[in-house]
């Protein structure tokens, strides 16, 4: 399956280290994270998820849950998951998925149909397509992608800006600009006309070009 924007997130059930998840009930009416890492007691995937456990309350406050997954059985990650706290100093109290029949990675399009259906015997580098970031909103629909290498941790704050975006114009019909942060200036979409937008943005914009109109963000 191949899986882009606006594509709806494939529901599964697996077992993870807070017990048995199906993903479509665990979204309920919030948004989620689901971010995926090739091996356990791998370096760069042990900082990412020690940073991500420190943000955790500031995902919580915008209705946001983490869900991680790693390529192998859960037995592994309560392993992992003490590593973790003992070196990056924050616990890791948000599920982590066992994958270790390839289910999910290959249901997300991490990992392609002939990668076999067990992680037994498969290195990280056999697994590093699964590094990705998927943003999944309330209606069960992916708002954004993100993959990296395996070489390069990723930039969890970044994505605490995505999400931000992402929840901000699901509900206005603004666009964010380059390095935008929460509370700067927005967009007005193309999609509005001018007679629309006077309605939405009575106090006006900045039009530095016609195409270009910008407002303070909404509430």
């Amino acid at each position: 399956m191949t899986l882009r924007i606006n594509s709806e997130a494939p529901d599964f059930v697996a077992n993870s280290t807070r017990g048995e998840i199906r993903l479509h009930d665990f979204i309920g009416d919030g948004w989620v994270i689901l971010f995926s890492h090739p091996k356990d007691f791998t370096p760069v995937c042990t900082t990412e998820l020690g940073y991500m456990a420190g943000l955790q309350p500031q995902f919580e406050e915008r209705n946001c849950k983490i869900l991680g997954l790693s390529v192998d059985p859960v037995s592994n990650h309560e392993a992992w998951l003490k590593d973790i706290e003992e070196t990056q100093g924050n616990a890791v109290n948000y599920p982590l998925i066992g994958d270790p029949e390839l289910n999910v990675a290959k249901l997300y399009d991490m990992l392609p149909e002939e990668a076999g259906d067990s992680s037994e015997g498969r290195t990280a580098a056999d697994n590093a397509t699964v590094r990705s970031v998927f943003v999944i909103g309330p209606d069960k629909k992916i708002k954004a992608m993100l993959t990296y290498p395996m070489s390069t941790g990723r930039n969890f704050d970044e994505v605490l800006r995505l999400l931000d975006s992402c929840q901000l114009t699901a509900k206005h019909q603004v666009a964010t600009p380059v390095n935008w942060r929460h509370g700067e200036d927005v967009i007005i979409v193309p999609a509005v006309s001018d007679e629309e937008a006077k309605k939405r943005f009575p106090d006006g914009w900045k039009a530095p070009k016609p195409y270009l109109r910008i407002v303070p963000q909404p509430d």
